[in-house]
């Protein structure tokens, strides 16, 4: 509410703030997808406006905060940028440096890998597996569900769900944040029973507090230990390094404060394309076209070489799976993660070995291939790629979409809302039920999946499949029923990307209808006077490298979003981690443009 709250130009000049919003900006379901480099104060757009205008920065700040802030405060990027700023304040505090005897150099090694939503992944990373997930998994979505309304009824559905969450997961006996807030929990199995919100809430907020306390008294300061023995082992962080070394030698000066940079005048870079019409749909479409060409010469290759796909190291060091990246997009972990559960073929098919398929389950490599987006390979190669002989349609990437609008607050879903289509509305929350579904019923080794997994998949059944549901639901009938007869388990169906698939072909135009008022709205407060429909602005005049770097920027930017959004599983602490920390730098583009930096 805070954040909702405050004046988009004072915003930006955190740069913590900036990083997380450039996350959020860049997530694919937008039409205007912008970046800001904080350090010079610089807008990138894209798609861009004309030449001939002379872009306001203030409109561009009032637009972000009527159309973009409001999503961003429901999306979990916000929350995760809410825990980052705690933990900043407390690694700032002259409390932490008593308390911890940590010396300024400390704090600023610490400040520094933690940064940004890079940072808070590396942090999560570090602590997959322990107790410290718990506590923050449940202060994360005990934040959420204080900050609803239960009264609202808009909101009581997701306060209900929140609460039967954190009731099966974190405030079970036995579980990591009751046993370790013992003060606070013994009075929790009675709050049950209380008719009082007010009281309710207090005992949760105490929890949350308690639990945060945990975290940074016993995990932060197990963080620095893990920071400090990786940038020394890593090669690429040792200009980090030396400078901490040097801050160490400074502890016993006096430090003088340094003279703060006056802040960089905030302006929007223009345009350098060819006239045509402003439309993000076809901006899409063309990066999309690009994807499918490299994807498609990939595969050629792949048949007519008969190698299997497999982990590479990549340009610039990265560990980036270029010949087929099967978790570039989707939330389905790879086969060396959980061999248990699935195995994936080489174009990046579902298969259960040993297992009878009927015949409606045969072709669900071609749904699973849909929603996996192939990391393409470095510009060099573009030249050799064939030109598009198929055009590209909104299903191609609706999937890719529908994924980043549940990590951005769900703007999609406000516009079918708006629009009155509450049965679109019913399929498109089917569909990101679903995708949370996955990853807990396909990685075994999450935190709390058993229990997760059949809360999920008897709340998919309860709200959408039961009989009096089903009717309204223009899916096929042997897609539901095959859905009903898994999720009331808590067990995997291929059947879930045939119904996603299903429900990607009813949003089709809704979701065109969605990026052209998205444009609309855009270029009202651009243009304002200008007739819309008729502005001339920049059309295809964009290089295939740079629509490469464009795809990168949006693909980057959703597979964090995933990651720290919990439909994608969190990759464990590696030497990529340690050398985004090393190019990451929060005033030049962040978190993306490490990543950036990084494939290249």
């Amino acid at each position: 509410a805070s954040i909702a709250s405050t004046d988009m130009g004072l915003l930006l000049q955190d740069d913590v703030f900036a990083d997380f919003f450039n996350t959020f900006l860049n997530l694919p379901v937008f039409g205007q997808t912008p970046l800001y480099i904080s350090g010079m104060g610089q807008w990138y757009l894209w798609p861009e406006l004309p030449r001939f205008l002379d872009p306001s920065p203030a409109a561009l700040l009032a637009w972000l905060a009527k159309h973009r802030l409001p999503h961003f405060c429901k999306s979990s990027l916000c929350l995760h940028l809410v825990l980052c700023q705690k933990l900043l304040g407390f690694i700032r505090s002259g409390e932490a440096a008593e308390l911890l005897n940590w010396q300024s150099a400390d704090q600023w090694l610490l400040e520094r890998c933690i940064s940004g939503s890079h940072g808070m992944r590396h942090f999560c990373a570090f602590i997959r597996g322990t107790a410290g997930e718990e506590l923050i998994d449940f202060w994360l979505i005990t934040e959420r569900l204080l900050g609803l309304d239960e009264s609202d009824g808009s909101q009581r559905d997701l306060f209900l769900s929140l609460v039967h969450r954190l009731r099966a997961t974190h405030l079970r006996e036995g579980s990591s944040v009751v046993t370790l807030c013992t003060t606070i929990a013994g009075s929790l199995p009675k709050a049950r029973h209380i008719q009082s919100i007010s009281t309710r809430r207090d005992i949760l907020s105490k929890m949350q507090e308690q639990a945060l306390f945990i975290i940074q008294s016993y995990w932060l300061p197990k963080f620095l230990m893990h920071c400090k023995m990786g940038v020394e082992e890593e090669e690429s962080c040792q200009p980090l390094l030396r400078e901490y070394q040097e801050r160490l030698s400074w502890a016993c000066r006096q430090e003088l404060p340094g003279l703060s940079e006056p802040l960089p005048t905030m302006h929007i870079k223009r345009s350098q394309g060819v006239p045509g019409p402003y439309c993000s749909w076809r901006a899409k479409a063309e990066v999309w076209a690009l994807v499918k060409e490299g994807r498609d010469t990939q595969e050629l290759k792949m048949a007519t070489s008969q190698v299997k796909p497999e982990k590479q190291p990549g340009p610039a060091g990265s560990t980036e799976e270029l010949c087929m990246d099967k978790d570039a997009l989707g939330s389905i972990p790879q086969q060396s993660e959980h061999p248990a559960n699935t195995a994936f073929g080489g174009r990046g098919g579902v298969t259960f070995p040993g297992r009878p398929q009927p015949s409606a389950e045969q072709d669900v490599e071609n749904l699973c291939k849909e929603k996996i987006l192939s990391d393409l390979l470095p510009s060099a190669s573009l030249a050799r790629l064939p030109s598009l002989k198929k055009p590209v349609k909104t299903l191609d990437f609706l999937p890719w979409a529908l994924c980043a609008d549940g990590c951005a607050g769900r703007p999609f879903r406000e516009f079918l809302q708006h629009r009155s289509r509450p049965m679109e509305t019913h399929l498109l929350d089917l569909w990101h039920d679903l995708e949370e579904f996955l990853p807990v019923v396909l990685d075994s080794n999450r935190e709390n999946s058993f229990f997760l997994r059949h809360l999920i998949g008897e709340k998919i059944c309860k709200t959408y499949l039961e009989e009096d549901s089903i009717e309204k639901l223009p899916l096929e009938t042997r897609t539901l029923v095959s859905l009903w007869n898994h999720l009331i388990c808590g067990e995997f169906s291929p059947w879930i990307f045939r119904a996603q698939m299903e429900i990607c072909k009813v949003l089709c135009s809704l979701y065109e209808e969605f990026l052209a008022d998205d444009d609309r709205t855009f270029l009202q407060f651009m243009a304002p006077g200008m007739d819309v429909p008729m502005l001339e602005v920049l059309s295809s005049a964009a290089g295939r490298g740079q629509y490469f770097h464009l795809f990168q920027r949006m693909n980057q930017s959703l597979k964090l979003s995933q990651a720290l959004h919990g439909t994608r599983s969190l990759e464990g602490v590696s030497s990529k981690l340690w050398q985004l920390l090393a190019a990451r730098d929060l005033q030049k583009g962040g978190s993306i443009q490490a990543e950036m930096e990084l494939l290249l």
